[in-house]
């Protein structure tokens, strides 16, 4: 299996004589059996899962439901925290800040500790990172923190944020895009050229008014956004394939919550930049 561009992903199993299974996303459920922001761990070896006789193995509807579930949680804690903030302005850069740090440790304690398939984890990020985005987005749509669009920009953000998933989970399953070792590297590589660059930008920002340009709203700004939300975009592809190898693989149906973990993270990512770009064309 192919190793992700998600860090949760990272610590997934992998399983000698599976096919890439870039277009069979989930196909192993009614066949041969049910199968099982980044950051290095060392792979599992290439085996199935050994599990106890009770244990039943996880199917697409294990990771549907579970993704399901983290969403809601993270959606109804975002509306939460976009109405603290609208009625308390205050609060915004405060949930933005704790919202945003523990949404983070919880990812880093997931991929280090090996955690991804725990609930109580999951969830938590989930209520942190909707408390984070309620709250950045609030930022971005209202004027007093320089925003602009109001909801209607949020509700844009939405919708193409679920509309690039649906399209990658499409080119997913037709296999217009094949998930070779070599576009894995070439997304692990663009994903942390980005990261570097962002952090580059944000430090020259302490010493630079509007750092490199990378978030400024320019020209370059722009073209960066734009990148990142093709590399968002790609990552889900790396990210499918990460689960198709769990199903084939025959993870514990636990593992599903991983899975719901990793596509979250993919998730806030590209609606994060798709509400920056789209701040900076109604800006314009």
């Amino acid at each position: 299996m192919r190793t992700s561009s998600n860090p949760v992903f990272r610590n997934l199993p992998r399983q000698e004589g599976v096919g890439g299974g870039y277009a069979n996303f989930g196909s192993g459920v009614a066949g041969a059996g049910q199968i099982g922001n980044q950051y290095g761990q060392q792979p599992y070896q290439q085996q199935p899962y050994q599990q106890a006789p009770a244990t039943r193995s996880m199917t697409i509807d294990d990771v549907v439901t579970k993704t399901g579930i983290t969403l809601g949680v993270l959606i109804v804690s975002a509306i939460v925290s976009y109405g603290l903030t609208n009625a308390n302005t205050s609060l915004a850069p405060l949930f933005v800040i704790v919202g945003g740090l523990v949404g983070l440790v919880l990812v880093l304690i997931a991929t280090f500790a090996n955690k991804m398939d725990n609930p109580a984890l999951v969830l938590s990020y989930a209520v942190a990172e909707g408390l984070f985005l309620g709250a950045l987005s609030f930022m971005f749509t209202d004027v007093e923190f320089g925003g602009v669009g109001g909801s209607a920009l949020i509700g844009q953000a939405v919708l193409g944020t679920f509309g690039v998933f649906a399209g990658m989970l499409v080119v997913y399953k037709t296999g217009a895009i094949r998930v070779t070792p070599r576009f894995t590297r070439m997304i692990v590589g663009a994903l942390i050229g980005v990261v570097v660059l962002a952090l580059g930008n944000l430090i020259a920002s302490f010493f630079i008014s509007g750092g490199l340009g990378l978030r400024d709203g320019g020209t370059l700004a722009i073209i960066f956004s734009l990148v990142c939300i093709a590399i968002a975009a790609f990552s889900f592809l790396l990210d499918f394939d990460a689960a198709d190898q769990l199903i084939r693989a025959q993870a514990p149906e636990k593992a599903a919550w991983g899975v719901a973990l990793g596509l979250t993270v993919t998730l806030v990512w590209l609606y994060v930049e798709i509400l920056r770009l789209l701040s900076y064309f109604n800006n314009d």
